[in-house]
This record gives structure tokens, C-alpha cells and sequence, in this order.
């Protein structure tokens, strides 16, 4: 692999003496104002243009830019013909292109695969302005329009569906993107470090096919380099396992954590893992070759297989080559990029961002922007390892954080810059909020870990877990002039806040608008484990301590719990435990959705084979409970909202099959009420009861997000008071 250099250490292309654009071209006559004849590179996007570091193409151009390169975008192009991809003219260097901020197919889809009929990333939140599998589609027109110039895929959508992959909207097993979209490139994860030498070595002369090196990209290839050593894991019996081997002379070193996650002690406690040296020169030169598409599209069990060895190589610090064949030529995938420094992360957050929509769009509203106008994204990456989510495997587990430095400015720049900005800043965040400066104690033994979360089971003894520096930077921002309030919008992880009570004191006293969202996800060990996600008793904990600090604090707060319906795992009995649980707590969900099988999750691994990758795969492995059929997918979404009269027969039906028709009545202890044309009030209801009737119009309120760049996390939730069809 090439050698990562300093992000911004290269020479700048001699076309930085042009400046720096107001936004990036979208027009010709944009050009011309900037007194370009050529743009050096095209980005084709599938959202509208937004000069804002939460938008992959605003970051990317304006990286870029910064190098000195000439960066033209080409937003929502009418992917039916091929004028829209000459508007700019023929690119010096090549195509970047992505279908956006989310999947295309999660963007436009339904987890009941309806089409949705609006979309946050188009101007007034239009849908239909971007086509099924954009990438794909983009990378043909682009390809059309000038058939000489390189293409180069990118973001979620392309980073997801990178191997052989299955495919919810037409329920099958897909070939890599790459194949489909017949680019030169694919970048993925983080693409900062591989577009930046990529456009470089081009700029360079060198070919785009010579360009085989590059961590975080892949590409296709006929036969293989000499030099490297295969190891063949295309059967079950692969290498590579997550399970060390057993030390049977070790009193306490003989089980492995749930899910395969690292060892762990008799008492559930994992042991601390540390590197061993030299251990990672042997496998610089390894290729692992997994199933080829032939094999994973017709044998369910060697995919899970191939997805269980795919999520073991993501670690940047131990990660192999991965190879997979598709007919006569084989994908080849580089080892993941290395993480951005902060003082990295920090300048490519502060390049020259306008912040805003781009000028053409007028008076339009932009769904997405005015959800992360007022935000900043102060963390990348994630450790918790949650199978149905995309984020860790797009974004990597280790986490990257910005400077306390670098996010005042940018607190100062919204105050100054960002029109109609009233104090409030809606959310300091990212994947998660609290996430902040943590990891590994050890490099050496971070660089060796093999665990797919930190998290799971329990927290990692080599995990620092000190709040304490987030807890001053709240401090910091909120004493910025100017700045009123400061709220906490992304997601966070409470089995980690349980140890910083003083965090959760900070986060209740100061930083929360009425309603704070976490997401327990399930109540019942058998999903929780298929998730890897805490017990409820964890969720409980965090409760108490959140009502107490908002006692203490004199607010009245509640917390917002998420919940995924028909999660593989998940059976009717376990939904049936779970209404319950909701009604005991006094919890009426609003909206509510089913578990969405994202690309190259680990839970979609699970749909689509009824195996469980985190463990071992084997032939004879008891299947997992799956829910494929709609009726049993609305059933389970049904018990999430049990208190609707319109769910009510079905639920009544439901637990005359269960043989629990002592939940039919309209006692405290019944779920629904006998059949009758109209709702009627249980008796002894609790007295929190419907929680979606108190006031939804906080000022300070912001529940469908706001944090960093938009991602499709790969799972439809459930959760109470929700305004809003979350992004």
C-alpha cells in the first residue's frame, strides 16, 4: 500500500491561482465568472448542492479546492439523458461521483418497500429527482457523455454495496458497484486521504489504471500480483477468525464474548487485549479471498460466511487485502484509510463554506440543511458496532475528533454567518454524541483489535471512557458570546454516559429541549444480542439518573426511546414483552417503521441468510427467526403501537394465537380492549399515559437529527413523539 501522507502536505496544483470560489461552479456562466476555461474534476451528486461540511460534496470539492484543483458540481442531473453530464464541459482529471448523503434505494425506499414521497436532500423536499442505484446510473451517463475521461465512485451508497452484496428492493444477491458501474475507481469509508492522492498522481500523468495502491479504494483486476500470499477463504473453515486461540494454561481465558466479540473472563468481564510484535508485517502481504459472487448469490451460508470475514478486515490498523471474483475478473479491495489527525479533521472543517444552499436554488427550502444549519459535527466514526447500522461500516470504529479550538470557530462562524440564527446551536455531535476524545488507551493494542465493538458485551477494559473533556467543551461553547442555549440532538450511547454520572448530570442541566433520544432498540436478550446492544437494565439505569438531574435541574425532561420493529432475532413473543414493557412505562409510540436491511450490515447478513455472522458459520447452525412476510412485519410494528385503535384487531387475533387472551380487556394489566367499533379508555391507565399529548413545539426542540453528515443508519425506528420522518 501507498504510504499515507499528511493530508495537506502535497504541492498545490497550479490552478490555485484562481482562488477561492464564492460556492462551486454549477453553470458555465459560473465559470466564466471565475475565469476557468476547464474544471480539473466533475463531482456528480445525487442531492442538491449545499456548501456545508455536512454535505460528502461540498467537503470533497472544497478539499479539493484547497489543493488547488478545479472542482465543478453537477447536482441532480436528469439522469435520462447525457446533456446534464456535458454542462461543464469535459473534466482534465475525472468524475467523482456518489449518489449522495444516503443510499439511494434507502432515500427513495420504504422498509416496506413503498416509495417515500418526499426527499430532505432535493429543494423543497421534491421527490423523484434522483434515480434507483444513483451511482450506477450517474457513472453510465458520465461515461456516455466522454468515454476517455476517469471515473471515480464514492460516498454511502458505493462504500456500502463495494463486495458482492444482497440487496433488499429487488431480494437478491448483487454484484459489487463497481462492476455494475463500470468506473475505474471505487472509494471507500472516509474518502478524504484516496481523493486527495488520487487526483494528485493523475494530475501527475500517471494512469488510472496504474492507480492500484491506495488504501480505501478497490477496483477490478485479471489475475493477481506476485509477491502476495493468498490464504483461501472461500469455505467455512477460513482464517482469520475473530476467536484468539484458547490459552488452556490461563485459569480464566476460555470463552468468547457473545457475537465472537474478543475474549472474555468467567464473569463476562473482556480481557485486555494487546498487540504482538511483529505481527503485522507477515500480513502487509496477504490477499484473503473470499467466496466469489457465483458462490454468495446461490449459497446463503457462504455469504454469511464472506460478510463475517468482510467486517473482521476493517481495522486500518491489521486490515488485509480483500479479494472477491466476479466472472473472470476479481475485485480487489485496499485495506481501509488511516483516520484523519485531529488537526486534520480540523482544517477540512474549516475550508471556505458558504453554508448554504447554492444561490440557484433561490427561495427554496432544503429539508437537510435547515436540520444542520445550526450544528456541528464534532466526531466521526463509531465503536458501538450495532449490526443493523451503516454508520461503523462507512465511517470505521475509530473515532476522530476535532479540536475544542476548531469547533469554537465554527460556533463563532454560525453566530456571525448562518442567516436566521437565533443563539441556539441545535446540536453539538456526529455518529454519536458522546464519543468525544474516546478510545483506545492503547495504540498498540487498538492497532491489533479484532473486536467488532467496544461495547459489546460489555465495555471494553481498554476503552477510556472519561467524559470529562466533553463535558468542557459544553462548558466552553456555551460561555461563547452570543450563544443562548446549546442542545444535544445526535444520538448517544447511555451504557457509556451510565459512566459519567457527572456527563449526565451536564447533559440534563443544560443541554436538552424537553426531550432527549436514545434508543434502547428492544427490551428482550434475544434481538439485544443479535444487535449487540445493551440489556434495558442499562436503559433503565440511565433513566433514573436522567429524571433525577432533570429534578435537581427543576425541568421537567423526558427521554425519547427508539425501537426497531421485525429485527432479525426478533420473534412475536418478544414484540408481545416489549408492548408491555411500553405500556408499563406509560410510552405511546407516533411514528413507527420496520427493520430496513441496508447494504453489507451485519443484521442485513442475518435477513437475508437466517445465519449469525457473529458467530462461527456453520451448515448446521439453528437458523435465526427472521420476519419477511408484510403481514408479520406489520404485526410487529402493530405491537409497537398498541394503542391504536386501528392495530387492535390485528393484536387481538395475535394473542388468541399466542393463547394470551388474558391480555384482551380493559383492566391496567391488558394490552387491548375487547372488540368494539371505537376506542375506549382502559381503566387504571397509568397516569404518565400518552405521551405524544404533551406540547411538541419546544423552541429548543430538534428530534429528527442534526448531527455532522447525514447517513442512512440502515433501520427503520420506532419512537415517541416523533414530528417528523427522520433522515
Amino acid at each position: 500500500m501507498s504510504t499515507s501522507i499528511a493530508l495537506f502536505s502535497y504541492r498545490r496544483h497550479w490552478a490555485h491561482r484562481f482562488g477561492v470560489a464564492p460556492v462551486l461552479p454549477m453553470s458555465p456562466d459560473e465559470m466564466d465568472a471565475l475565469g476557468w476555461d476547464s474544471c480539473d474534476i466533475l463531482l456528480v451528486t445525487g442531492d442538491a448542492y449545499v456548501d456545508h461540511p455536512s454535505f460528502g460534496m461540498a467537503l470533497i470539492g472544497r478539499l479539493l479546492e484547497a489543493h488547488g484543483f478545479r472542482v465543478g458540481i453537477i447536482s441532480q442531473p436528469d439522469w435520462t439523458r447525457v446533456d446534464d453530464f456535458r454542462r461543464l464541459g469535459r473534466p482534465n482529471l475525472f468524475f467523482g461521483i456518489t449518489a449522495g448523503n444516503m443510499d439511494s434505494m434507502v432515500n427513495r425506499y420504504t422498509a416496506d418497500r413503498r416509495l417515500r414521497s418526499d426527499d430532505a436532500y432535493t429543494p423543497d423536499g421534491a421527490a423523484g429527482r434522483r434515480p434507483d442505484r444513483s451511482v450506477v446510473v450517474y457513472a453510465q451517463r458520465a461515461r456516455e457523455a466522454f468515454g476517455d475521461v476517469p471515473i471515480v465512485i464514492g460516498g454511502i451508497e458505493a462504500s456500502l454495496r463495494r463486495v458482492a452484496h444482497y440487496d433488499y428492493w429487488s431480494d437478491k444477491v448483487r454484484r459489487s458497484v463497481l462492476v455494475d458501474a463500470k468506473a475505474d475507481l471505487l472509494i471507500y469509508g472516509n474518502g478524504e486521504r484516496a481523493v486527495v492522492e488520487i487526483a494528485h498522481r493523475l494530475a501527475r500523468g500517471e494512469a488510472i489504471g496504474a492507480i492500484r495502491d491506495v488504501r480505501g479504494t478497490g477496483f477490478l483486476a485479471r489475475g493477481l500480483p506476485a509477491g502476495w500470499a493468498v490464504i483461501d477463504s472461500t469455505g467455512l473453515d477460513a482464517p482469520g477468525r475473530i476467536e484468539p486461540p484458547s490459552d488452556p494454561y490461563h485459569p480464566e481465558r476460555d470463552a468468547v464474548g457473545p457475537g465472537g466479540c474478543g475474549p472474555v473472563a468467567r464473569d463476562g468481564r473482556p480481557l485486555v487485549v494487546t498487540a504482538q510484535a511483529g505481527a503485522q508485517g507477515a500480513r502487509a502481504r496477504q490477499l484473503v479471498r473470499l467466496p466469489a459472487f457465483e458462490q454468495v448469490r446461490t449459497d446463503p451460508v457462504l455469504y454469511a460466511h464472506a460478510s463475517r470475514v468482510l467486517h473482521q478486515e476493517t481495522n486500518p490498523g491489521n486490515a488485509r487485502v480483500l479479494i472477491q471474483d466476479h466472472g473472470d475478473r476479481t475485485l480487489w479491495l485496499n485495506p481501509p484509510p488511516r483516520p484523519l489527525t485531529t488537526a486534520e479533521l480540523d482544517r477540512v472543517y474549516e475550508l471556505p463554506y458558504s453554508r448554504r444552499p447554492h444561490p440557484a436554488y433561490g427561495g427554496a427550502r432544503l429539508p437537510s440543511w435547515e436540520m444542520i444549519r445550526f450544528s456541528v459535527n464534532i466526531v466521526r466514526g463509531c465503536f458501538g458496532g450495532c449490526t443493523f447500522c451503516s454508520i461503523t461500516a462507512h465511517e470505521g470504529r475509530l473515532i476522530q475528533s476535532r479540536s475544542t479550538e476548531s469547533v469554537l470557530r465554527e460556533v463563532a462562524e454560525i453566530r456571525d454567518h448562518t442567516p436566521g440564527f437565533t443563539g441556539i446551536i441545535s446540536d453539538l455531535g456526529g455518529p454519536t454524541a458522546n464519543m468525544w476524545r474516546l478510545g483506545c488507551r492503547d495504540a498498540r493494542a487498538e492497532a491489533a483489535c479484532r473486536r467488532l465493538s467496544c461495547l459489546f458485551p460489555a465495555i471494553c477494559a481498554n476503552l477510556d471512557t472519561d467524559h470529562g473533556p466533553l463535558i468542557e467543551l459544553y462548558r466552553r461553547v456555551r460561555a461563547v458570546p452570543g450563544i443562548r442555549r446549546v442542545l444535544i440532538a445526535s444520538g448517544l450511547r447511555y451504557d457509556l454516559a451510565l459512566r459519567s454520572p457527572d456527563y449526565v448530570r451536564e447533559l440534563a442541566t443544560h443541554h436538552v429541549g424537553g426531550y432527549l433520544k436514545v434508543a434502547p432498540e428492544h427490551t428482550e436478550p434475544g434481538p439485544l444480542a443479535l444487535m449487540m446492544k445493551p440489556g434495558i437494565a442499562a436503559y433503565d439505569r440511565f433513566q433514573a439518573l436522567f429524571e433525577r438531574f432533570s429534578r435537581e435541574a427543576g425541568k421537567e425532561q423526558y427521554l425519547i426511546p427508539y425501537f426497531i420493529a421485525a429485527h432479525p432475532g426478533t420473534t412475536d413473543q418478544d414484540m408481545l414483552k416489549l408492548a408491555l414493557w411500553l405500556k408499563g412505562q406509560g410510552l405511546r409510540l407516533d411514528q413507527v417503521q420496520a427493520f430496513l436491511p441496508a447494504p453489507m450490515a451485519l443484521a442485513t447478513t442475518m435477513y437475508h441468510t437466517s445465519r449469525n455472522p457473529l458467530r462461527r458459520i456453520s451448515r448446521d447452525a439453528p437458523p435465526i427467526p427472521i420476519v419477511r412476510q408484510l403481514v408479520q412485519r406489520r404485526l410487529h410494528k402493530a405491537f409497537l403501537r398498541y394503542h391504536d385503535p386501528d392495530n387492535w384487531p390485528a393484536l387481538r387475533a395475535a394473542l388468541l394465537v399466542m393463547a394470551r387472551a388474558d391480555l384482551i380487556g380493559r383492566g391496567r394489566r391488558h394490552l387491548v380492549p375487547p372488540g368494539q367499533s371505537k376506542p375506549v379508555a382502559a381503566a387504571g391507565e397509568p397516569a404518565r399515559g400518552h405521551r405524544s399529548s404533551r406540547p411538541r413545539n419546544d423552541p429548543g426542540e430538534n428530534l429528527s437529527g442534526g448531527h455532522g453528515r447525514p447517513v442512512a443508519t440502515g433501520a427503520g425506528r420506532a419512537g415517541a413523539l416523533r414530528p417528523r420522518r427522520r433522515t
